[in-house]
């Protein structure tokens, strides 16, 4: 975001994903099980994306090491909320 308010490309691409989506009459739309599912898959990906850079850097940019690790210990933490949240809605079908 820049000092006047105004959001660039990738920041805006950030907001429209941490909002729930609304359909025509303003409801909230719940994901479906099949997004959810595809959500957690793309998490597991990236964390064992960063997993495996992370060790590749930790002998010659441990800050960046570092970095990865928070980064992927925070996308684990949202995994296993998304994995409650599958259990819940695989019960509830």
């Amino acid at each position: 975001m820049y000092e006047d308010g105004a959001v660039d490309g990738n920041a805006s691409q950030a907001l429209c994903l941490a909002n729930p989506p609304e359909s025509l009459n303003g409801s909230i739309n719940m994901p479906s099980l099949a997004q959810m599912t595809g959500s957690l898959h793309i998490h597991q990906f990236y964390i064992g994306k960063l997993k495996a850079k992370q060790e590749q850097l930790f002998d010659s940019d441990p800050e960046l090491a570092m970095l990865l690790d928070n980064v992927a210990a925070v996308l684990s933490e949202h995994a296993e909320v998304l994995a409650g949240d599958i259990a819940d809605k695989e019960c509830d079908d």
